[in-house]
């Protein structure tokens, strides 16, 4: 399932049986920012609203807003295992980036 973003950002979303809606936050941030809707389509107008109202008091106050996650991991780990992942991406003709990026997709859906 791919998460709803906006301007970079993106939503984590769960329902709150107890308030009867929709209730989300900004993912990937430490600034905790939240919306809600009834709807999906409320919800997305909210987030999105959220994410500007974040931007604008930034701006306001000049400080910089907050960036999700990049993407971009740095590991460190034993030469042994990194030989051995090399060995599994090339025996799948990838590379270990795209053979690291699958495997832990995998791992978290799991």
């Amino acid at each position: 399932m791919k998460p709803m973003t906006y301007k970079g950002y993106s939503a984590r979303i769960e329902y709150s049986d107890e308030d009867d809606c929709f209730i989300g936050r900004l993912a990937g941030i430490r600034d905790i920012i939240t919306f809600h809707g009834n709807f999906v389509e409320e919800v997305r107008h909210a987030f999105q609203e959220a994410v500007d109202f974040y931007l604008e008091t930034c701006r306001q106050r000049n400080e910089a807003p907050q960036k999700p996650y990049s993407g971009k991991i740095s590991l460190r780990i034993s030469p042994n295992i990194h030989a051995r992942m090399a060995m599994q991406a090339d025996a799948a003709g990838k590379s270990i980036n795209q053979w690291v990026a699958e495997t832990l997709e995998h791992a978290i859906h799991a």
